[in-house]
Order: structure tokens, then sequence, then C-alpha cells
């Protein structure tokens, strides 16, 4: 009896810490979701995906997936990983014709282009959980403070897993932030944590908005949402395409691998830049995050030439080694010959002039080959003031001419 009454007790604190509790958000409620009642994705109160996508594993499945978060090594980063540091000075405008991209950690990108900032999936918190028992961000120094990233035209959100959408980041940047755009349903997340509607634009698949001068245009991915055990996918999840005078770039949110890369290619391909997610991966959840291989190959779907892996290198949320997902990415790019960008955390490039090519280690390992040198001269200014530790191990990015 007082076992069952411990067990009623949490469940009852549990539910409201997760009602009341600003990080957790606001999903739509069952009559806001008639909102969303034309989109196609939405189906019995829950969005879909275009494929039937199995949400649950096996027991065997979930027994070796245990298993390898207990045994396989190097999950996470002995030592602080090396970050390249800015100031809002450092942003200044691309000339025309060019874009520039800054990789902070995981999936938070800042896209400079034709004059506007564009930042997708600012998770820039020391973790990307509720509660301070988990997702706690590998060792590294923030590579710009909250308070000192630059006015932005646009924040991109893919969906509202704690990794992307970051309750933290999302209030500190709100005042210097012209717009949100959201897949359905997660501009209630942002109305709870004070956005103005007005600034809010939810999408649908296909849906297209933008800025002046960018068009924003939100596609099909193949994933899942929710922020407690309560609200599984009652908002939708996207990918992006951002297209310009200068360029057309994809940003691919979180997915696995299906035929809507194929179908994205073919409407709003080739891509200038892709930006693929490749890490947080598990054979007991392929369907909905991409092995390495399948980022590279979605790429070549989307007619893609330039690729920067993103999801990585921010925080471990899967069984395998921290450094994996670049390493595979690189070997399956080299396969098929994708050109791909590798940054260090927090160095700005222009991928017109140079790519980053970091081999990642931590600023406490050696370097291990010739090639890994300091970034060349004048090709990046970022990567030149990329701290260093005083015996000079710490490696900076090679710059390789395009």
């Amino acid at each position: 009896m007082i076992t069952l009454s411990i067990i009623i007790a949490l469940t009852i604190g549990g539910l409201t810490y997760m009602h009341t509790a600003e990080q957790f958000g606001d999903t739509p409620t069952t009559e806001e979701l008639q909102r969303y009642a034309g989109s196609e994705q939405l189906k019995n109160g829950r969005f879909v995906n275009r494929h039937g996508v199995a949400m649950s594993m096996k027991a065997s499945t979930m027994t070796r997936a245990i298993k390898d978060m207990i045994t396989i090594p190097d999950q996470t980063p002995d030592d602080p990983l090396p970050v390249g540091f800015n100031t809002a000075s450092d942003y200044a405008v691309p000339d025309k014709g060019e874009f520039a991209v800054t990789w902070f950690g995981h999936s938070a990108v800042l896209l400079e282009i034709d004059g506007r900032r564009l930042l997708f999936d600012p998770s820039l918190s020391p973790r990307a959980s509720p509660v301070p028992l988990f997702g706690k961000r590998f060792a590294t120094e923030t590579p710009i403070d909250l308070d000192r990233i630059p006015p932005l035209d646009a924040v991109l959100i893919s969906h509202d897993h704690y990794d992307h959408l970051d309750h933290g980041t999302i209030t500190a940047i709100a005042d210097r932030t012209q717009h949100f755009f959201v897949p359905l349903g997660v501009g209630n997340h942002l109305r709870r944590w004070g956005i103005a509607d007005e600034k809010i634009t939810e999408l649908d698949w296909w849906n297209e908005s933008g800025i002046e001068g960018i068009d924003i245009i939100s596609t099909p991915a193949q994933h899942f949402s929710g922020r407690s055990m309560l609200d599984g996918n009652r908002t939708l999840w996207t990918s992006y395409v951002i297209r310009s005078e200068s360029a057309t770039l994809f940003f691919s949110g979180d997915g696995g691998y299906n035929d809507h890369f194929t179908l994205i290619g073919e409407r709003f391909g080739p891509f200038d830049f892709t930006m693929m997610e490749c890490g947080q991966y598990g054979e007991g959840w392929r369907e909905i995050h991409s092995m390495p291989e399948e980022a590279v190959q979605a790429h070549l779907d989307l007619r893609g030439d330039i690729m920067m892996p993103i999801h990585w290198g921010g925080f471990n949320l899967a069984p395998h080694r921290w450094k994996e997902p670049s390493e595979r990415v690189r070997a399956a790019a080299a396969k098929h010959g994708v050109r791909i960008a590798l940054p260090m955390i927090g160095q700005r490039f222009i991928p017109a002039r140079a790519l980053p090519d970091w081999t990642p280690r931590t600023i406490a390992e050696p370097r291990t080959s010739a090639a890994d040198t300091d970034a060349a001269s004048g090709t990046n200014p970022t990567a030149d003031r990329a701290a260093a530790p005083a015996d000079n191990t710490s490696p900076a990015a090679v710059m390789t001419d395009r």
C-alpha cells in the first residue's frame, strides 16, 4: 500500500512538473489541432510520416542498445573540444553571391546569406534535457555567448526535441530575432515562452514562406516529436530548403533515410550546400535517424554539391563513439566523390572560398598527421582566433581550396 502511494505521488508530481515547468513548452490541445485539419500529415490528432515508421523497439533491440550504451568506449570526449571564438563583429555580411556558415555543434548552424542571418535549431544550453540528469553537452566552451549573438532575421526550428528547440536559447535571443519559422504546432511552445504570435510562422510540408530576398520552404522529414511522455507527435517535424539569388541550401533536421530526399531534390535541386544529420544513430532506430552513409546518399539524392554533417559533436544521445559520425561520413563521401565541409565548432567559413577539414579530437590530443595543420592564413578569421593551449597541440581546421 505504501509503495502504491509512493508511485501515485511520484506520478502526480511528475505530471504537475511537466505541466508547470516552462521548459516543457505547450503543445496543441485536441481542439487547437483543428487549426491544422487541412494537413495531410495530421491523422487522428497525431502527425504521421509519409511511410509507416515503427516507433517502438523490440525487446532484443532495446537490450542491445542498453548494452551498447554501457560497453561502447569513447562516447564522450575525455577533454574539451577546440572552439573558434566569435564576437558579433565577426559576422560581417559576405560578398554578393557568397554565403557564410558557422556550426555551433550538434545541429545549431548560423547562415549568413544575401545580407540576412538565419539560425537553425539553436540548442546552445549546457544540456539538451528538461532535467539536470540527462543530455549534458560535451566539454567545450560556448563559441559565442548568447547575449552576444548578432541580430537575427530568422530562426528556423526543425522539430521540438530538446536538442533542437531549447527554452533557454530561444528566450535569450527572442528580442534579437525578427521572425521564427517552425513546423505545425511548434508555435505553441514559443507562445508559452513569450514570443509574439505575429513573429511566428508555422509551416506544413511543401509550404513556402520567407523573408525579403530569401525563400524558406518546409519539406518532408521522417522523424517524430514530443517534449514529454504525453505529447508524442502532436507537433510536426520538418526539413528546410533555403533559396536566394546567391544559392540554394538544404537543412535536414532529424530523420531517417527514405525517398523524400529524391522528391525534394527533383523539386528544388540541385543544392549548393546541404546540412545533413549524421549522428545519434543506432540500428534500432535507423528509421528516425540516418546512418552516416545514408546521410551521404541523401545528399546525392538531393543533388547536392557540398555537404556539411550535423547532429554530432555536441551531445551523447546514442551509443557510438563521439567522433565516429564524422569518420564514417568522411569515408562515405570519399567513396562517392562528395565534397564535405568539416568545420571546428564555432568556425565561420565561406564555402565559395575554402572548405574546412577538421580532424575531430580534443585540445589535449596531439596532432597525428602532417595534414592536420593550422588554418591557412587569411582564409578564415575564426580559425585564426581559435584558442590553443600553451603546448600548441590543439588542432585548428585545415582550409582546403575549392
